[in-house]
C-alpha cells in the first residue's frame, strides 16, 4: 500500500478535469490518496470529482479548501453551512474526512483558515482576494474567529498517538514554508495563506509529515524535525511551480 498526496486540483478548469478523468482506474486500487483541499466551488462538479477519485483508490481522505466553500453561486446561507454540507457529501461518496488509522500509521485532517498571523492584508489584497467576496460568514465572524472555529474542530484529534502520524491541511501552518525565490510583489498574499496556530496543533499532535496546499507552490522541506510537503496541482498555467501529478509520500 502506498500513500499519495495532492491538493488544489481545481477541476473547474477543463484541463484539470481531463487529467483527473485520465488518472488510472487500476494502478492505485491498493493505495491511499490525501486531498488537501480545493477541488471546485461548484457543488455538482464536486460530486462528480469525488466520484471519479473514490473509485480509483482504496481510501481517499479530504478536507475542503477555501475555494470549495465559496457560496457566490451556491444556495447556502453562509460558508460554514457549505463546509458542513461538503463534509456530508464526502461521507456519502465514501470519502473520509476524519482520522484514518492503519496499524502503526494515523492520517489526520486538520481544519484551518487564515488569521493574519503571517502579516496584515493591505487594501489591495482586500480588494482582489476572492474569499472576501465569495465567502460569506455568520454575523460577527472575522478572520481570526473563522480560524478558531476551524481549529476547534481539530481538538479531539490532537491526543491521537501512533508511531507515524501524517497530518494534512489546506492552509499553511507557517510562512517560512514559502520558498525564498517568491518575488516581493507576490508576497502580498502571505497574510491569507494560513495560521501559526495550526502549526502549534501539528506539533501537539506529533506529526511526522504534514501535507498542505493553498499556495500552489510545490515544496518538500524539513522544519524543526517535521517534513512539510505541498503537492498542489494548481491552475493550468502554473507549470513551473506545480508537479501536475499525485505524489507518493514516503513514511519511512
Amino acid at each position: 500500500m502506498r500513500i499519495f498526496a495532492i491538493s488544489d486540483i481545481h477541476i473547474d478548469y477543463a484541463e484539470n478535469l481531463k487529467w483527473l478523468q485520465n488518472l488510472s482506474e487500476y494502478d492505485f486500487q491498493d493505495d491511499i490518496l490525501i486531498i488537501a483541499g480545493d477541488i471546485t466551488d461548484n457543488i455538482e462538479l464536486l460530486k462528480k470529482g469525488l466520484k471519479l477519485i473514490e473509485r480509483r483508490f482504496f481510501k481517499v481522505l479530504f478536507i475542503p479548501g477555501n475555494h470549495d466553500i465559496w457560496v457566490f453561486r451556491n444556495n447556502f446561507n453562509d460558508s460554514l453551512e457549505c463546509f458542513h454540507h461538503i463534509i456530508q457529501i464526502a461521507l456519502d461518496y465514501g470519502i473520509q474526512t476524519s482520522p484514518f488509522h492503519m496499524s502503526d500509521l494515523s492520517i489526520v485532517p486538520l481544519m484551518s483558515w487564515y488569521d493574519y498571523s503571517f502579516g496584515q492584508p493591505d487594501e489591495e489584497l482586500k480588494d482582489i482576494w476572492m474569499d472576501f467576496s465569495y465567502c460569506k460568514w455568520p454575523a460577527g465572524f472575522d478572520e481570526p474567529q473563522i480560524t478558531q472555529y476551524f481549529l476547534n474542530q481539530n481538538e479531539t484529534f490532537l491526543t491521537i498517538q501512533n508511531r507515524k502520524i501524517i497530518s494534512f491541511s489546506h492552509f499553511l501552518p507557517r510562512i517560512d514554508l514559502m520558498p525564498t525565490f517568491i518575488p516581493e510583489a507576490r508576497r502580498k498574499i502571505y497574510p491569507v495563506l494560513g495560521s501559526i496556530e495550526l502549526d502549534k496543533q501539528i506539533r501537539k499532535l506529533g506529526s511526522t509529515i504534514h501535507i498542505y496546499g493553498h499556495s500552489h507552490v510545490n515544496q518538500h522541506i524539513v522544519q524543526d524535525k517535521i517534513i512539510y510537503i505541498n503537492n498542489a496541482f494548481g491552475y493550468p498555467h502554473e507549470t513551473l511551480i506545480a508537479r501536475k501529478n499525485i505524489l507518493e509520500v514516503s513514511i519511512f
